[in-house]
């Protein structure tokens, strides 16, 4: 099948002839064929024109939970690899939220072969621990030869210091990607909010930022004993930028990433009780937004994810308190951070991080395969639930402005726009 996009303009700041110019892109049977100003089309070649055309590598997200198997009801794993295409992502790193746990070589193999011939790849997380309890390591040497990239215990912080150290120390064996999750629980006690003035205003208990940046700083220390290669997934806080610039500065292999929502929102949006705000780690203040923005421009933060995480209504629809943590994100990602990022820097953001998992980067080239995604960056509107293709509609966007337009992906034979 042969697809020619026409008059598209290219955003990929490592190909310096084709670079926000625009051309166009011919498709044959899943590989670049051409770019050029203008090529005619041949017979039988589908032609893609549309509005304000815009064209990167495939976008990477590495921080999406779904719900299959066991709970379906919040997400299958077939739509939510659709939800993710539609969005713009061609490859999503897949958190162990599933019921039973992905603990084992045989659970990662049943959820890579659920995501077999997908538009958009998936690649699963194992868990660190034994059902992420924190107490046993999980067969992660078995699971990476089965496909997991990484190994986390997702929202449940590893308490046990000793068990973080044996699993770095272990981990190096095989060169695997070990997460920690940063939160202290002892300090962030009963808190469901940030711990700042608003929560006070509207009688909320509170995470404070010592929760995060105290687990960091231990985590950190960990690492430099041992070695290996740590990720800390969804900081929050001013000081926890500062602590990971100072690590990286003396050469430790930690990476860390932002969830989009903790860059746009704080928390000053909670005063409505909305619990589609209630996050973790939660919305922050303006200081610390500003901070987190500042890292990710000065590379101290590695990538951002939306951290979509689809809940059941009967999850979010109760007192706040007792209400599930999170907030679907993979439609509105781009709208949001093109709103306060140049295009260019957008686009860089949504397609670095694959490298720290071992994906191969797609390439914008003649001879590559093609993996794309294409979008309209000035198309100007506010997020509604029109815009949601998720199966659960639990959105913080819903009602924000943002920026841009994505008309879906392109990945080797597969077209979904």
């Amino acid at each position: 099948m042969n697809v020619l996009l026409k008059a598209a303009k290219i955003v990929d700041a490592t190909n310096k002839e084709h670079h926000l110019k625009k051309r166009d892109i011919l498709i044959k049977n899943g590989i670049i064929s051409k770019i050029a100003p203008k090529i005619e089309a041949e017979k039988q070649t589908k032609i893609i024109a549309l509005e304000n055309l815009h064209v990167s590598i495939g976008w990477f997200d590495s921080s999406v939970s779904f719900g299959e198997p066991g709970h379906e009801e919040r997400e299958t794993i077939e739509n939510g690899l659709f939800t993710a295409a539609k969005s713009g992502f061609t490859d999503v790193i897949l958190n162990p939220t599933t019921n039973p746990l992905p603990d084992s070589s045989s659970d990662i193999v049943f959820l890579r072969n659920k995501a077999n011939n997908k538009p958009t790849k998936l690649h699963p997380l194992g868990t660190l621990t034994v059902k992420s309890e924190g107490e046993v390591l999980a067969e992660l040497f078995d699971m990476q030869n089965a496909g997991a990239v990484a190994f986390s215990d997702y929202k449940n912080p590893t308490k046990n210091s000793n068990l973080l150290k044996i699993a770095l120390q272990y981990a190096q064996g095989f060169d695997a990607l070990v997460y920690s999750f940063p939160l202290d629980v002892q300090i962030a006690g009963k808190g469901v909010v940030n711990e700042e003035v608003v929560a006070t205003r509207l009688g909320l208990k509170g995470i404070p930022s010592l929760a995060e940046e105290l687990q960091i700083s231990r985590d950190l220390f960990i690492l430099e004993y041992t070695g290996g290669k740590l990720h800390i997934p969804t900081i929050s806080t001013a000081n926890a930028v500062k602590l990971i610039a100072t690590a990286k500065k003396k050469g430790l292999d930690v990476t860390c990433s932002v969830a989009i929502h903790n860059l746009v929102l704080t928390d000053e949006e909670l005063e409505g009780f909305d619990t589609n705000f209630k996050v973790m780690p939660p919305l922050r203040t303006k200081k610390d937004a500003r901070m987190l923005i500042k890292g990710v421009l000065d590379g101290v933060i590695d990538f951002v994810t939306s951290d979509h995480t689809p809940l059941d209504v009967e999850e979010k629809i109760i007192e706040f308190d007792n209400a599930a943590y999170g907030t679907i994100g993979l439609e509105s990602a781009f709208g949001a951070l093109n709103k306060i990022f140049e295009v260019a820097t957008a686009i860089h953001l949504l397609t670095k991080g694959r490298e720290r998992y071992n994906i191969a980067t797609p390439k914008l080239s003649e001879g590559e395969k093609a993996t794309l995604t294409l979008f309209n960056p000035d198309a100007e509107k506010e997020f509604s639930k029109d815009d949601i293709y998720a199966s659960c509609k639990n959105s913080a966007f819903i009602g924000q402005p943002i920026l841009g337009h994505v008309y879906g992906i392109i990945s080797e034979e597969n077209i979904l726009i």
